[in-house]
């Protein structure tokens, strides 16, 4: 008998092979953080979050949807209307990521003074 659980099914976002780790790599690239601080704030139509997310190609924001919907963090919800749309809102696991992302982006927002200062000085050496 072992103590504790099998190697495989032990989370370690530092392993290569774990899942959490790709979870992590897809959460935290910089078109699907800003896509979970958008859907964060409601439910959006793929052109009204292409539109809040300034900058993002329509590939790119498709790529980034499908990899969060893999994910589990959004739900794609296909609303059979004339004509029909798609809408995607977060799961209550993107839920909680996107808040602990919004907490990230609000302490970078409020740090923008600090961040432009070191900016400078950087640049000056």
């Amino acid at each position: 008998m072992t103590d504790g659980p099998a190697p495989d099914l032990v989370a370690d976002v530092f392993a290569r092979g774990c899942t959490s780790r790709a979870a992590f790599e897809d959460v935290t690239s910089k078109w699907a953080s800003l896509v979970l601080l958008a859907l964060g704030e409601g439910t959006f139509r793929f052109n009204a979050l292409r539109r809040k997310v300034d900058g993002v190609s329509e590939k790119m924001l498709s790529q980034t949807l499908q990899a969060l919907e893999r994910d589990g963090m959004l739900t794609r919800d296909v609303v059979t209307a004339i004509p029909p749309r798609v809408e995607y809102e977060l799961t209550p696991l993107g839920a909680a990521v996107a808040e602990r992302l919004r907490a990230l982006a609000d302490l970078l927002e409020a740090s923008v003074p600090q961040v432009a200062a070191a900016r400078a000085e950087h640049a000056a050496r």
